[in-house]
């Protein structure tokens, strides 16, 4: 992929932090931000397809969204090895 530089402006608290959640990590800054770029699109999207669905089929009900918790949460234990109740 391509990378074109911008300059953005952040707080100076915020770039600090990044600085050493980057440094922490072992990642260049720029990378660190573009995955945070890239997860805020990649949400972005989820959400659209959600209202979508919805705008096709009906809010989703109680207990459609709590099954819906309930495998992201054994999903997430299965990922990080601990128990469904502590991946919740």
């Amino acid at each position: 992929m391509a990378s074109k530089k911008v300059t953005v402006t952040l707080p100076e608290e915020l770039v600090e932090a990044l600085g050493a959640a980057a440094q922490e990590d072992g990642v260049p800054l720029s990378r660190l931000v573009a995955n945070a770029a890239e997860n805020e699109l990649r949400r972005r999207l989820g959400r659209h397809v959600v209202a979508e669905w919805q705008s096709e089929h009906g809010a989703f009900t109680v207990e459609e969204l709590a099954a819906a918790r309930a495998e992201m949460a054994a999903a997430d234990a299965e990922a990080f090895g601990v128990s469904p109740s502590a991946a919740a």
